[in-house]
């Protein structure tokens, strides 16, 4: 493309250059383009370039003579009608006489034939000028034109905004979208009213973005607007977390291979909503295939490339593209424009050529005499013709897009050269505060008026532009509805405005959308579904951010919004709920008096001190009989009081703790239990005692150790239980504990001990006086009596020492309340051990035979005397 602009802008300026050849005082023109145009005289010209024909076609070089101009064909009505629109609008600005008092606008329009080297030879034409000879080598006054409306095209405008650009010559295109003209040191004299495809882009975003849309398919066209839009609307996917399933662009040669291509891509791809950037000529063969392989089910977003474009209207393309949505530039009215439209009349001046071929494809005739196309006669044109009776695209303006963004150029311009004109001297913008010589104009000055111009249209739209040249960007957003006719009508559903400070909003009118699915309703376009709260996404390897897998969050965290990236922890205190999405006060756990277990082992508390109780009352009630008074009554009612206190101090370990229990808990524990086994030892002593007393020479063994001893001996054993109860709760007393260590989702009310040496010396000191017990009872076990309380003893022991040996590894690896429970049994089961192995024999004697409950019995005297 460069090489070819690079051979147009050298034959240019060849065909252009001046050289002195008769009078060193004037330039000759050397060389003319055969450009189509329209031409109107003023103080100042306004140039124009308009697509009027699709195509161009260039001769046949022989390279033996002069190549002949290339020329246009087949005539663009709608191309027309903006040139048109064109011309109405200054003559509009002529009339006006608060703009531009005293001051005639002309134009000179040029046909670029949508060809880049015909773009650029109106441009250089226009910038030049087309006065054969001149005379004034000063080169004051005016320029041949002060700005030019155009090109439509964002290729021919980017070629030459390249070269005007470097004479600060205003051009200000009405659809020319291309982002890169945005580059004000590419283009520094570049404007437009119509937004750039970075705005169109965004809207287009928008839209998706409304619908849940993260998943879509891309085709652009091989062009300097397809390229550039397609880079520019991935970046904006990546920005927003959409994804491109595929991205393709449209052959310009309408390779049919390439087609089947790009067919089999839609279709393998999962992609429900496919958005297209190109004009409707790259579009038409892939629609050609669609309708051929009859492929449905597919959402197409228009760009404003071809969504308001009737070649795509052709019927066999209707029931694929109905439902379409599109953006596409702003509709305005302009008043009494199409009353101007229906006013022009042919011209025989060779510089409105373009009026007359106009004609002659309006009304199908002829200004030659007697042409024919092959046997049949053309009609000759008269110029009176009537273009009421004609309903083609230049005389419709229902729906006013590009036309009234060249309607803004114009009054653009014409408010630049206004303000230029209003200057005062001494308050200019330029150098010395100075203001512009009408007389001696320059380009650049125009620019900088341009640049600044703000007014408001006739239908209420505000124009103005940015740093970069480029118009408050607005969209409206079409949809494609079928008509009672069986054909496709375009309505506007929405609009999509540039906001200073709230960026690009959308409005939409869903109700009004119509859906080509047999559900009525949005499709869905999503690589993955959107993960719920309560999981989190983890992207699959190899694939875009759209397409993810969702894993439920860990126990403890959460996610409460839809595709969290990552689940959150929940504070200490709380956790998380069953569905993961919202944290929740931690179950605070202890043994309760509700809980079964806790009745469970309330009830067991509570027999066991009923049965101490009817213990006492039995002993109490046979308090006389040799085995109540047996080895010293008083230490066995002790130690019924004592299992008694162990058995309800099980109940200060059920409940929800509190300082004053966990205090109590461990030291009524300690006591109780230090007095049973001071009890049993002092038990386990007189024994001993009494046996030796019945030999010679241990007479005197129990005035050693009688009542009183005994009593000192428990006595002391227990208060030294006492000292160690009482510095451990002074030192670092028990306190409640919320424990979230065992259970992470519960919190475990425990009562923390506190001191473990504390602890531990308690249950040290009990341990002790339990293995003296045992020790001594088993020494004692085989003593003569027949009834051998220190048997008792000894099975007692053995139970309470196994019982509390085996504790120790139940305590540690039992969680939570569980761990009261195994100390709670641990204290039922030695103190249920004591009183059934130490006082279930006696009972049984004393309720079920009481003729064993002799002395004489009990002395093993009876035996012997038998």
């Amino acid at each position: 493309m460069w090489f070819t602009l690079y051979i147009y802008l050298c034959l240019s300026f060849n065909c252009i250059s001046a050289t002195l050849i008769l009078k060193p005082s004037m330039c000759l023109l050397q060389g003319d383009f055969k450009l189509t145009g329209m031409y109107q005289d003023g103080d100042f010209i306004l140039g124009g370039l308009f697509e009027v024909h699709f195509f161009t076609v260039f001769p046949d070089l022989t390279f033996t003579t002069n190549p002949k101009s290339p020329y246009c064909e087949i005539f663009n009505m709608e191309g027309f009608q903006h040139a048109q629109t064109m011309a109405f609008a200054i003559e509009e600005i002529n009339k006006n006489p608060k703009l531009l008092p005293n001051i005639t606008l002309g134009y000179h329009l040029y046909d670029n034939c949508v060809m880049l080297g015909m773009a650029f030879r109106a441009a250089i034409s226009l910038t030049s000028g087309t006065e054969e000879s001149f005379f004034n080598l000063n080169c004051s006054g005016p320029p041949p034109v002060i700005g030019i409306v155009g090109d439509p095209s964002s290729t021919p405008s980017i070629a030459i905004s390249s070269v005007l650009g470097l004479f600060r010559v205003p051009i200000v295109s009405h659809y020319a979208t291309c982002s890169c003209l945005s580059n004000r040191k590419k283009y520094p004299s570049f404007f437009r009213t119509i937004p750039s495809d970075a705005f169109q882009v965004q809207a287009i975003i928008q839209v998706l973005k409304h619908f849940e849309w993260t998943w879509v398919g891309l085709l652009y066209s091989d062009d300097d607007y397809g390229v550039y839009a397609a880079q520019s609307f991935q970046q904006e996917m990546q920005r927003f977390g959409l994804c491109a399933a595929f991205s393709e662009f449209l052959p310009h040669d309408n390779n049919h291979r390439d087609i089947q291509r790009i067919m089999g891509i839609i279709q393998g791809s999962t992609a429900r909503v496919v958005v297209v950037f190109a004009p409707s000529s790259f579009l038409i063969p892939l629609m050609n295939e669609v309708v051929l392989q009859n492929m449905t089910g597919r959402q197409w977003i228009a760009s404003e490339a071809w969504a308001t474009s009737l070649e795509s209207h052709i019927p066999s393309f209707q029931p694929f593209l109905r439902g379409t949505i599109g953006i596409a530039i702003r509709r305005g009215e302009i008043q009494r424009l199409h009353e101007f439209l229906l006013c022009i009349r042919p011209s025989n001046d060779p510089k409105n050529y373009m009026l007359r071929i106009f004609w002659e494809n309006m009304f199908g005739c002829s200004f030659g005499k007697g042409d024919t196309e092959g046997k049949q006669v053309i009609k000759v044109c008269t110029g009176q013709e009537d273009l009421s009776t004609t309903n083609t695209p230049y005389t419709d303006v229902s729906g006013l897009r590009a036309a009234y963004n060249v309607y803004k150029a114009v009054y653009a311009l014409a408010h630049a050269l206004h303000d230029l004109m209003e200057c005062e001297e001494g308050k200019g913008p330029f150098s010395g505060n100075s203001c512009a010589d009408t007389t001696n104009l320059k380009p650049w000055q125009v620019v900088h008026y341009l640049q600044n111009v703000n007014f408001t249209t006739g239908f209420g739209d505000h124009v103005s532009f940015d740093k970069n040249g480029d118009a408050l960007a607005i969209y409206d957003v079409l949809n494609w509805q079928p008509s009672s006719d069986e054909s496709i009508r375009i309505y506007t559903v929405g609009v999509v405005k540039e906001g200073t400070k709230t960026g690009m909003v959308l409005t939409l009118d869903e109700d009004a959308i119509f859906w080509n699915f047999e559900t009525t309703k949005p499709p869905r376009s999503v690589c993955s579904e959107s993960c719920p709260p309560g999981t989190r996404r983890a992207t699959r390897k190899g694939l875009p951010v759209c397409c993810f897998d969702c894993l439920p969050c860990g126990d403890g965290e959460i996610s409460n919004t839809t595709n969290a990236v990552e689940c959150f922890l929940c504070p200490d205190e709380f956790w998380s709920n069953q569905y993961n999405n919202h944290c929740v006060p931690k179950e605070v756990e202890f043994l309760s008096y509700e809980d079964p277990l806790g009745i469970s082992l309330t009830t067991a508390s509570l027999i066991g001190t009923c049965f101490c109780a009817l213990v006492i009352f039995v002993f109490a009630l046979h308090r006389n009989t040799p085995i109540v008074r047996a080895n010293n009554s008083e230490l066995s009612f002790l130690l019924l009081l004592s299992l008694k206190m162990c058995f309800l101090c099980v109940l200060l370990f059920i409940g929800r703790p509190q300082l004053w229990t966990c205090q109590l808990r461990h030291a009524v524990f300690g006591i109780s239990f230090v007095l049973c086994m001071s009890s049993i030892l002092v038990k386990t002593m007189v024994v001993i005692a009494v046996f030796k007393s019945s030999k010679p020479e241990g007479k005197g063994a129990m005035k050693w150790f009688g009542a009183v001893q005994q009593r000192c001996t428990v006595v002391v054993l227990t208060v030294l239980q006492v000292v160690i109860c009482a510095v451990w709760l002074s030192t670092a007393s028990p306190t409640p504990y919320k424990n979230n260590q065992y259970i992470r989702s519960k919190i475990v009310y425990e009562c923390a001990i506190g001191s473990v040496v504390g602890f531990s010396m308690l249950l040290s000191y009990i341990g002790s006086l339990a293995a003296a017990s045992f020790l001594l009872a088993f020494l004692a076990r085989n003593l003569p009596d027949n009834f051998n309380e220190a048997k008792f003893i000894t099975f007692s022991m053995l139970i309470f020492c196994a019982v509390w040996i085996a504790f120790v590894p139940a305590y540690v690896s039992s969680p939570g309340k569980y761990t009261v429970a195994v100390e709670i049994f641990a204290i039922l089961a030695s103190t249920f051990g004591l009183l059934m192995a130490i006082f279930a024999p006696k009972c049984y004697i004393i309720l079920l035979h009481p003729e064993r409950n002799t002395k004489n019995v009990i002395m093993g005297r009876e035996t012997r005397n038998k």
